[in-house]
């Protein structure tokens, strides 16, 4: 029997006449196949440079289909992970071959469709299942902070356990670590060093946020033979939005909650020397009782301190504090005679230490201390302009900006 080699969608069509005057067609393909038949087995008719024989599949490797014999061809190819990710590939136009485009997962388990058909274009079809070797080398993701309520001024952090300096690299894994927020906001990843991002919106997270961060790397081919591991994910709940701005030349502090006034403090900030820096920090932590000595921000001689510190709001790993300071109350308003920290009276300390939490802002404005960084010393994110953050992410920019950020498990002084 002559048939049209290209055409494949010849059918015809008969009318039945059933029981009962129902009446009914019944369509079938070339050689009177009805259409509506089970695909053929189409083991004999695809191979693959991976067989379901139990052994594991090296991740590095493209998966390959082949159609084999020369008495049909693959129609289309579909390979899906254990957790329902499709993996990429391209099909050449004869349907002779289908090739991965997409690195596989490592320790993936993937389930792969192929349909095919014959050369009078009946439908077959081929299922396969294999698991890819687990990777011998992992790169996680640590978030922080960790999980509960912060400040409107919080930046979310991502420590990787490896350095990752590659471009192309740097885009899997930013594309991987998905920040969500209810209400959304427009946000960015800013790559601090080779082993740290930050995340921050454009403008500050709105109070009652909820913010999710997840890592979506584990398995996922990073570099050669560098893969994803699964990273515990962290979720923050946005309080109010509360600033803290001091007016150094004023010696005053101004606290705001949600926009409005709530207090006005005297002050004292950083002598002539020891200026207190300009900028807007974050709060990093609070400590009601912190003993400080000047010789663990090397100050000697004449200006030697050690003494005991209530109520202390940590702004800077490097010892910035707004705390209580009695032993200056005669310059609280009048002058600045601090070696960097804001001082209040114990009062106020106290009032201010139970109304902010971290994540909330303090600013300092007209002093003659230097630029809070934007990385190093604390967060200073927000010192930075949002064009310039966005120009840190590998997905926009890949630039890098600001120093490396200081161990802060070992750097913890103190500066009265």
């Amino acid at each position: 029997m002559n048939r049209t080699p290209h055409i494949r969608t010849v059918v015809s069509c008969t009318l039945l006449v059933v029981t009962f005057g129902a009446v009914a067609t019944a369509c079938s393909g070339p050689d009177g196949h009805p259409l509506s038949a089970q695909p053929y087995d189409a083991a004999h008719q695809v191979a693959f440079n991976a067989e379901d024989d139990g052994a594991k599949v090296d991740p590095d490797r493209p998966l390959e289909v082949t159609a084999k014999g020369g008495d049909g061809r693959i129609t289309d190819v579909t390979a899906i992970d254990d957790k329902g990710h499709f993996l990429a590939g391209e099909l050449s136009a004869d349907g002779t071959r289908w090739r991965s485009t997409a690195a596989l997962g490592a320790g993936v388990k993937y389930t792969v469709r192929v349909s095919t058909e014959d050369e009078d274009g009946a439908p077959g079809l081929r299922t396969l299942t294999f698991e890819t070797s687990p990777a011998k080398r992992h790169l996680t993701v640590e978030f922080g902070p960790e999980s509960g309520t912060y400040g409107v001024g919080q930046p979310i952090t991502a420590e990787l356990n490896r350095p990752v300096k590659d471009k192309k690299a740097r885009t899997v894994v930013e594309r991987a670590l998905k920040v969500e927020s209810t209400p959304r906001v427009t946000g960015a990843w800013h790559w601090v060093d080779d082993k740290t991002l930050h995340y921050r919106p454009k403008d500050y997270w709105p109070s009652g946020a909820k913010v999710r961060a997840v890592s979506n790397l584990q398995g996922v081919k990073v570099a050669d033979k560098l893969y994803g591991k699964a990273s515990k994910p962290v979720e923050l709940t946005i309080g109010d939005r509360v600033e803290a701005i001091t007016d150094a030349s004023a010696h005053s502090m101004t606290v705001k909650r949600n926009g409005k006034v709530i207090n006005t403090i005297p002050v004292t900030t950083g002598k002539p020397g020891f200026s207190t820096r300009n900028g807007t920090k974050v709060v990093l932590e609070k400590q009601y009782f912190v003993r400080m000595r000047s010789s663990t921000v090397g100050i000697g001689g004449s200006e030697f301190y050690d003494l005991p510190v209530y109520y202390a709001t940590r702004v800077t790993w490097s010892g910035e504090y707004v705390h209580a300071a009695p032993w200056s109350a005669g310059s609280h308003g009048y002058a600045n005679v601090s070696h960097g920290c804001v001082g209040m009276s114990t009062g106020n300390a106290a009032w201010f230490y139970e109304n902010v939490r971290p994540g909330d802002l303090v600013t300092v404005v007209n002093s003659y201390g230097e630029k809070m960084p934007t990385f190093g010393n604390g967060f200073g994110d927000w010192n930075m302009p949002w064009d310039k953050w966005r120009k840190g992410s590998a997905l926009i920019g890949g630039t890098r900006d600001g120093a490396s950020p200081v161990d802060t498990a070992r750097l913890r002084p103190q500066a009265l």
